[in-house]
């Protein structure tokens, strides 16, 4: 596959939002709805810079604290009638102006479609390259009966109904799903269309075709990213052989009490301890690993059997050395972190995970955010999304255990 290709993502993203207000700033599964589209595009193995095109100051200051590049839209082009084909242009005429040339191919990623994976926009790029396309939609695979109406009677669209067909025995047709559009940019600025030359199609999943239109969409993307996540995600959390966490803004809420005597302590949630316990009853391996040296990390860890590597100056080192020794896959590997002193652990493993809270930066390489902060019963939620999925595995040798364990934890 090309590898000297310049790619560019381009995320659309204006402030008026007439049925969801505020939509795209939305918290969702621990992360603004934006950010889901900002991570795809930056975890992507081909895009080299991410846009966010923008009326909005703070949809301008979330997206630069996530490491894209702003382009703020003139009033003309951010009205709801004003197209995506307009924003997307536009970015490429600033970047012309800016001395840049067009870039191979663009990424047009929509906010409203946050389930989706780093890998899915890989895929598509790859997609279009491998079968020589102008441009390329992502969708669905359709088999539903559908109907529109034609001079005010019912007419059925997608198949005949004098000759009924099982949905099964249906011509493949395709929904598009609105997720990931690739295209090359001489094709938008010739037709004004995201599509146009050769077309390919990118298929997605059921579960990553939903989108963000009304409040109860939101409601039920939450379920989704929570429950079914990416398909990415779900399998690495079954795969799990170590699970490291640090401890200061993870098993606490960052805060500390000091006496007047200097004595330190610190608040954690009495949850994660349980969570914890019961992580460790299914069979994984489970530590802390903290910066920090200080009485009260030993007396916490001690208390809840987990064994804690403490005062390490250069934690990622240390895990590194650690996985070589032990033999530890550190695709079999999360992290759950919060700030950027973790960031190069979160690097070295297949599951890096922040906490709400986390900073920014941590976020944008995470591949799963929970919605608990740290401190605040954010241990207690990733033990049970992992106890959670081994019970699904069929066959799973610790699966009857973490049946009943699950149960117990509810």
């Amino acid at each position: 596959m090309e590898t000297s290709l310049n790619v560019v993502a381009i995320i659309p993203a204006r402030g008026g939002s007439k049925r969801v207000p505020g939509k795209n700033l939305l918290p969702l599964a621990g992360a603004p709805l934006l950010v889901h589209s900002i991570r795809h595009a930056k975890q992507s193995a081909y895009v080299s810079a991410t846009y966010v095109s923008t009326d909005d100051a703070s949809i301008a200051a979330v997206a630069e604290a996530h490491a894209a590049e702003v382009v703020i839209r003139p009033v003309e082009l951010s009205g709801d009638k004003a197209t995506s084909e307009s924003a997307l242009v536009h970015v490429l005429d600033y970047r012309v102006k800016a001395g840049l040339n067009d870039p191979d191919l663009v990424v047009f990623l929509q906010c409203t479609s946050p389930v989706r994976s780093p890998r899915d926009v890989d895929n598509a790029i790859e997609t279009l390259l491998e079968t020589g396309a102008d441009s390329l939609f992502s969708a669905c695979e359709n088999n539903r009966l559908v109907w529109a109406m034609k001079d005010e009677q019912p007419c059925s669209i997608t198949y005949d109904y004098h000759r009924r067909q099982r949905e099964q025995d249906m011509p493949k047709q395709y929904r598009e799903n609105g997720s990931i559009y690739v295209f090359r940019p001489e094709i938008l600025r010739e037709y004004n269309n995201r599509l146009g030359g050769k077309i390919a199609v990118y298929e997605m999943d059921y579960w990553s075709s939903f989108q963000l239109d009304t409040e109860e969409h939101a409601q039920l993307l939450e379920w989704v990213l929570r429950h079914h996540g990416h398909a990415f995600t779900s399998k690495r959390l079954e795969d799990l052989e170590l699970v490291v966490f640090d401890f200061d803004g993870v098993m606490t809420d960052n805060t500390v009490m000091v006496s007047e005597t200097g004595l330190e302590a610190v608040r954690c949630h009495r949850g994660d301890g349980w969570g914890i316990a019961h992580l460790l009853k299914a069979g994984i391996r489970t530590m802390v690993l903290s910066t920090e040296k200080n009485p009260v990390v030993a007396a916490r860890c001690a208390k809840l059997n987990l064994p804690c590597h403490q005062g390490i100056a250069n934690k990622a080192s240390y895990l590194a050395d650690l996985l070589k020794h032990d033999n530890i896959d550190p695709e079999r590997v999360a992290y759950v972190g919060n700030d950027l002193n973790d960031m190069e652990c979160m690097s070295q493993v297949g599951v890096p995970v922040a906490v709400a809270d986390a900073h920014p930066s941590v976020i944008a390489v995470s591949v799963l955010v929970l919605s608990r902060c740290g401190g605040q019963g954010a241990v207690r939620e990733f033990c049970d999304m992992v106890l959670a999925r081994i019970a699904k595995i069929p066959g799973h040798a610790e699966s009857k255990l973490v049946e009943l364990i699950t149960k117990d934890l509810k």
